[in-house]
Formats: structure tokens, C-alpha cells, sequence
């Protein structure tokens, strides 16, 4: 049994029963780390020897509790973007100015996991501040896609999708912005769900966009991001993104059933995706019809205003984040990370202010499709992985978060899985729900991997 190939609920089984140690899994995820990191470049941070603590610390608990004293997720190692803060270990945001930063504090994101039993194992490589979608940093290097070292990984979570996809941890921390969660999942063959804006803190993250940042889990199973996102959602009194709402069990619930679900199938979307990704969205529509749920056509090109509203904010949000330091020292930026943050500084304001309209409106018009729909299905990326030569950073960015940027605007919950190959590379199916109805995706995600598997 390769312990470091289990998924977290598989972990979580056998630790409690104290079948295996988290010695042993820790150890497991650190060798896989040591065959892979090389030529992957999934990590900026490895924490090794913390890590080695912690589990030995976690094996005494295992050891000297029952099941029911034991941490949920007691001796589980995980991974976080190296934009969560993590207090005494370096956080770097993927730029050089923040090289050499250690925080004093963890994100309130990381306080949680820890506090439910998981072991960090590392600070997982990002586009540099969180402003792309390759992972293509000049800072920390290039992290490779497993599936052809000669595409990208995705991004800007490029490095949390990588070290999953090569089982070198089993569960890890994204953000989202514009798709930085979901893009790398579908490109690297991984889970990555996007919660409702509001459902996990933010604070102690990184800021790229105040008005678009979601965080999230990323995992290789649905089950798992639902396992993971009950320990991360609720309430942060500290941080005033946070919205008071009971978290609820994200745990997707096996007997729960598809019959009669309404979904809408985003006919717009799949004429504008390649024709292997098409045609393994009309055969997951299928699968869910198999499942019991009615699905139909449905015509939501209106999104793509969504899409322009949100390539407008992001880059102007990041500017207003990083204005003093982009005029004062702009050398300490890559290339295309100072073009993207100047573009985002020379909007005007009523250009942004049209953009907050659109926001408003798409809002509105997405509410009134859940009135009818429980959910929307599309792919998560037009294409598969692009070669790492090629297109620039900006250019990739117009051409791979043209799917998934819309519901950062909206700030309901989407979910990334796998659904199938095109020439070896995955191809990711998109689920969408109503705000703060986290579980009906899951539940969707859950029942169509148990089938397509």
C-alpha cells in the first residue's frame, strides 16, 4: 500500500483505527517529494523536518485517544499556496520582494486545518502574486504539468495541482481570483472547488483582488474537497469579507440523489471549447441524465460580459494592492506582471465603475437562473494544458479564464473535476451553484466521479 497514494478519507479511516501512523504517511508524502520535485517544481517551501515534529507529535495523540478524541484529520499532511501566511515558515507571494518573509502568524485558513489534526508539509509554487495562469514564475521557476513536462501546469495554484496530480501530498490549498483554483485542477487532472465568496476566510491570504479572491481546497477526489472545506468554512469575525452563515456538513452525502436535479448545459461555452472538450461535456450531460437529473440546453452567453468585467477588476484591484511598490521599485516585478499591473492602473474609473455594474447586473441574472436550475455545467478550460513555449502570460490568461472568471465575479461556489483525456491531457468538467449551496455541487461532483471512474 502506497500511503502517500491515499486520498484524505482513506487516511483518515486508517489512522483512527490506528492501522497506520502519521509518521509513516508523512515520511511516505516526503519521499514522493524527493522523486518528483526536480523535474516538477511543485514547491518554493518543503517543511520537512517541521513536519517530521508534527507527525511524531500527531502519532503520541493517535496512540493515547479514542476515535472520538481524535482531530478529524489528525496526522493528514497538506500543502498551501505560498500565499497563505504561515507563522515562522517564509511566504513568499511567488515575487521577490517578499523572498525573505516570515510571518508571525498563520492564516486563519492554516490555524484551521492545524487545529483539526493536518501536517503542513510545504509552501506550493504560484504565478508570481497570483496574476496568471501558468505558473511560469521568474522567481521560483516554471512548474511543470505531470502529465507532458513540456505544458503548463496551470495557475496561478499551479504548484498545489502539480504536487497533487504526482502524489506528493494529499490535499493542498488554492485561491481564485479568475479561475487560479479550477484552471490548474482541469489541467493537471485534480479536484479544485471554488466555495461562495464569504464561506472561508481570507484573512492572512495574499491579496490579488479585495473585490474577487475566494480560497479553497484542491484534492484528488470530490469527497475529499468536501472533507477539507468543513474544516476551512466559517465565520471569521476578523475578516470583513467573511459572511456569518451556519457552515453546514460540505461532506458530500453517498445516498443523496441526482433524480429530477434541474441542470442547465452551457451551450455557449461548448461552442467556444475544442471538439474532444465538447464532446466530453455532452457525454458528462449524458452521465447525469443516467443519474436521474433533467438536462437541457441553455443559453448563458451573458456570462461573457461577466468575463470582461472580471479581466478589467483583476488587474486593477492588483494595482490598487500594489500601487506604491509598482512606482517605487517596479525591477522587483516579472515582465509580465508589471505589463498586467500597469494595464489594470491605466483603466479609468468609469471603465471600473461599469465593470461593478456588470457585476450587479450578472448577479441578478445568475439568481434568476437558479430559480429555475439547481445547476449550470460547462467545461472548466476551452483547451488542455498549452505548451510552456508559446503564448505569453497575458495572452494564456485571455485564453484559459474565459470559463471560469464569471463566477469569481458572481461568487458562487464551482467545482473543477476530471471527466476524461484529449491526446493524454486532462480535460476538467465545471459544476455551478447558487450562492452558499456548496453541497448540491458537491453532491453532483461526487455522484458523476463515482460513475465516470
Amino acid at each position: 500500500m502506497k500511503l502517500n497514494s491515499l486520498n484524505i478519507s482513506q487516511l483518515q479511516t486508517l489512522i483512527r483505527q490506528k492501522e497506520i501512523s502519521p509518521v509513516d504517511i508523512v515520511e511516505a508524502c516526503l519521499d514522493q517529494i524527493d522523486r518528483e520535485e526536480e523535474k516538477i517544481n511543485a514547491f518554493i517551501t518543503v517543511t520537512a523536518e517541521e513536519a517530521r515534529a508534527q507527525a511524531k507529535k500527531a502519532e503520541a495523540l493517535q496512540m493515547k485517544l479514542s476515535i472520538e478524541e481524535m482531530p478529524p484529520f489528525l496526522g493528514i499532511p497538506f500543502a498551501a499556496k505560498d500565499l497563505y501566511d504561515t507563522a515562522g515558515i517564509r511566504t513568499t507571494g511567488g515575487t521577490s520582494y517578499l523572498s525573505d518573509n516570515i510571518p508571525t502568524e498563520d492564516a486563519e485558513v492554516i490555524a484551521r486545518l492545524k487545529n483539526a489534526g493536518m501536517i503542513l508539509l510545504g509552501k506550493t509554487n504560484t504565478h508570481e502574486i497570483a496574476l496568471g495562469v501558468t505558473t511560469v514564475n521568474p522567481h521560483s521557476g516554471t512548474t511543470k504539468n505531470p502529465h507532458d513536462l513540456t505544458r503548463i501546469s496551470g495557475g496561478s495554484s499551479g504548484g498545489s495541482a502539480a504536487a497533487l496530480s504526482t502524489e506528493m501530498i494529499p490535499a493542498a490549498l488554492g485561491t481564485d481570483t479568475g479561475g487560479s483554483i479550477r484552471i490548474p485542477a482541469s489541467l493537471c487532472g485534480v479536484v479544485g472547488f471554488k466555495p461562495t465568496r464569504g464561506r472561508v476566510s481570507l484573512r492572512g491570504i495574499m491579496p490579488l483582488s479585495w473585490n474577487l479572491d475566494h480560497a479553497g481546497p484542491m484534492t484528488r477526489s470530490v469527497k475529499d474537497a468536501g472533507l477539507m472545506l468543513n474544516a476551512m468554512a466559517g465565520y471569521d469575525a476578523q475578516d470583513a469579507y467573511s459572511v456569518k452563515r451556519p457552515s453546514g456538513d460540505f461532506a458530500p452525502i453517498t445516498e443523496a440523489s441526482l433524480k429530477d436535479v434541474r441542470i442547465g448545459l452551457a451551450e455557449y461555452y461548448l461552442d467556444l471549447a475544442d471538439d474532444e472538450i465538447e464532446s466530453a461535456m455532452r457525454k458528462s450531460a449524458q452521465v447525469f441524465q443516467s443519474l436521474g437529473a433533467k438536462v437541457e440546453s441553455v443559453d448563458v452567453a451573458w456570462l461573457n460580459e461577466a468575463y470582461r468585467a472580471n479581466a478589467l477588476m483583476t488587474p486593477a484591484d492588483g494595482a490598487a494592492f500594489h500601487r506604491e511598490r509598482m512606482i517605487k521599485t517596479p525591477e522587483v516585478y516579472g515582465e509580465d506582471i508589471l505589463r498586467r499591473l500597469r494595464a489594470g492602473a491605466a483603466y479609468t474609473s468609469t471603465e471600473y465603475i461599469l465593470a461593478r455594474r456588470t457585476q450587479a447586473e450578472v448577479k441578478w441574472r445568475m439568481t434568476e437562473f437558479f430559480e429555475k436550475y439547481d445547476l449550470l455545467l460547462l467545461p472548466s478550460t476551452a483547451v488542455t494544458a498549452p505548451p510552456i513555449e508559446g503564448k505569453d502570460a497575458v495572452e494564456q490568461a485571455k485564453l484559459l479564464t474565459r470559463f471560469t472568471a464569471p463566477f469569481n465575479l458572481i461568487g458562487v461556489p464551482a467545482i473543477s473535476l476530471p471527466c476524461g483525456f484529449a491526446d493524454g491531457l486532462p480535460i476538467g468538467l465545471q459544476i455551478v451553484g447558487a450562492a452558499w449551496n456548496e453541497s448540491k455541487v458537491l453532491q453532483a461532483g461526487y455522484s458523476y466521479e463515482g460513475v465516470h471512474r
